[in-house]
């Protein structure tokens, strides 16, 4: 069984918008959690969605699945205080079904409207030869070392560096233990379950993840998100205007 984990409980600080978290903008007409859950749920290997949400707006995101008929999504449960919070309610909440060892769960944020298939594919192919499949891409930046964000003196070699993405992928049998041994050791907030692992002294597996699998945390990526929809409806548009001689 392949399950989906999204969690959305977050309300957007970084996009500076006080009156709706940023999952629920709109791109293209519709939510951009509405294009995440999508996604996943088009794709032939994933059996069920799970969705960690910010608890006061758990109804309007049943209203959002119904409006537009989101399959597959088998449970909705708070999200917690914190971002790694609202992944142990969902990972605890997939597990409710999901309790082969083997069976796969994808981690992903709820703000990744432009997940592609083969992307999905790749980390289910990549979890179940390895148990865990992060994906990232390659640094184009350079990048500076500051504990003050003023000055530096440290430089990394960005041939070494790398971005992660998600979704993330994980036997059952992985992120259970990685989540008991977090309580039992008291680390209470990592950034993502991939640095859990490495905060728990594992390692973990890396593929090529996909720049235009961006993530909406800022106004400039929304502009950008916007940008590529667009541009997506004009190619559509132009293949069928030559399709019909137009």
């Amino acid at each position: 069984m392949v399950t989906a984990m999204l969690f959305a409980g977050g309300i957007g600080v970084r996009m500076q918008s006080s009156d709706l978290p940023k999952q629920f903008l709109e791109i293209g007409g519709k939510p951009i959690i509405v294009h995440t859950m999508e996604h996943f749920a088009r794709h032939s290997q994933v059996d069920g969605i799970v969705i960690a949400c910010k608890e006061d707006w758990i109804d309007y995101l049943v209203e959002l699945i119904q409006r537009f008929s989101v399959k597959k999504v088998r449970s909705i449960v708070p999200g917690g205080e914190t971002g790694f919070a609202s992944i142990h309610n969902g990972v605890v909440a997939a597990a409710a079904f999901s309790r082969e060892p083997d069976d796969i769960i994808l981690i992903c944020d709820g703000v990744r409207p432009m997940l592609s298939e083969r992307l999905i594919t790749d980390c289910i192919t990549h979890t179940r030869q390895f148990e865990t499949a992060v994906p990232v891409t390659p640094s184009i930046d350079s990048l500076l070392y500051s504990t003050d964000g003023t000055t530096c003196a440290k430089s990394y070699d960005r041939n070494t560096m790398y971005v992660t993405q998600a979704p993330q992928g994980y036997t059952m049998e992985k992120i259970l233990w990685a989540h008991r041994e977090a309580e039992k050791r008291g680390i209470l907030n990592p950034i993502s379950s991939s640095e859990l692992f490495i905060e728990l002294g594992e390692s973990v597996h890396l593929f090529r993840g996909e720049r235009f699998n961006i993530k909406v945390t800022t106004p400039e990526d929304l502009v950008t998100l916007r940008a590529q929809f667009y541009y997506e409806s004009y190619k559509k548009f132009a293949k069928e205007e030559l399709k019909y001689g137009l």
